[in-house]
């Protein structure tokens, strides 16, 4: 199959890796040539360039730029593609991708590879990087059955765990698990960077350990990426922000009223629940 990547960073590099290594034909288009010529070189891609006619004769085309580009990349694209042609898209945000695209073009289904590392660009590529991990799937009414059937191949490929819900369910669902973990993340360092002692802040940051770097991991990634969640995310993750700021009110109050046992309480149920998310 020949197959198009719009956006050669790190999904889109990673996405060709395995994609190419399963034999079919993979071309890129990125803006910067500099980037063409590195993921040729890498072994990302078959061939590169910057001009979307790149494309003109490509079975399928994942769409793997920032999220506010993917939308204009996609009304570029189309008249460049034959109206065979699936489309889809890798943004970790889904009901404003959907609206925009799906009424335009039959053959597009919306997607979302929960995979990543908080490095970014094209050397960030690797392979593998989708395998065993969650890819959600968000096709409409419409959607025609044998252009999911064509996504799912190549996803299985990748050695993803396939769902598929509404494009409106998964935003609310990735707001609880992606992206309030973002601003929470994020909201720690800057409260830590805080310290107005500045022997204080200096041991806090020779003493941090596992523990911060988990916390903080994701909010310390791309600044780019954390603004576009929020803002074509923005009710969902406002409703889940407004939530975790009510259990902090909580803990405030009950160490307040050093109400130990109910914050021990408190903790043994979060003991209990997290395994339900990460196994």
């Amino acid at each position: 199959m020949k197959i198009g990547i719009v956006g050669l960073g790190l999904i889109g590099g990673s996405l060709g890796f395995d994609l190419r290594s399963h034999g079919h034909y993979i071309l890129g288009v990125s803006r910067r040539p500099s980037t063409c010529e590195k993921a040729i070189a890498m072994g990302c891609v078959d061939a590169a360039g910057v001009e979307m006619n790149l494309l003109t004769t490509v079975d399928v085309v994942f769409i793997c730029t920032p999220i506010g580009l993917i939308v204009p990349k996609f009304a570029e694209l189309i008249h460049y593609l034959p109206t065979s042609c699936i489309i889809t898209d890798v943004g970790s945000v889904k009901a404003s991708i959907v609206q925009g695209m799906a009424p335009h073009w039959q053959n597009f289904v919306g997607g979302h590879p929960m995979a990543g590392t908080a490095d970014s660009g094209i050397e960030a590529a690797q392979r593998d990087l989708f395998v065993d991990r969650p890819y959600v799937l968000t096709p409409t009414a419409i959607t025609p059955k044998p252009v999911i059937e064509v996504i799912e191949g190549l996803v299985s490929q990748l050695g993803s765990k396939i769902y598929h819900c509404s494009p409106e369910a998964h935003d609310s669902a990735v707001s609880w698990i992606s992206h309030l973990p973002v601003m929470v993340s994020a909201s720690l360092i800057t409260t830590c960077m805080g310290e107005r002692n500045p022997q204080v802040l200096e041991l806090a940051q020779n003493l941090a350990s596992s523990g911060f770097r988990d916390t903080s991991r994701v909010g310390g990634g791309n600044p780019e990426l954390g603004m576009m969640m929020a803002r074509y995310n923005r009710q969902a993750l406002l409703a889940s922000l407004q939530q975790y700021r009510h259990h902090i009110d909580a803990a405030i109050d009950m160490i307040e009223r050093e109400d130990w046992q109910a914050l021990e309480e408190k903790l043994a149920s979060t003991q209990q629940a997290r395994p339900l998310f990460t196994e």
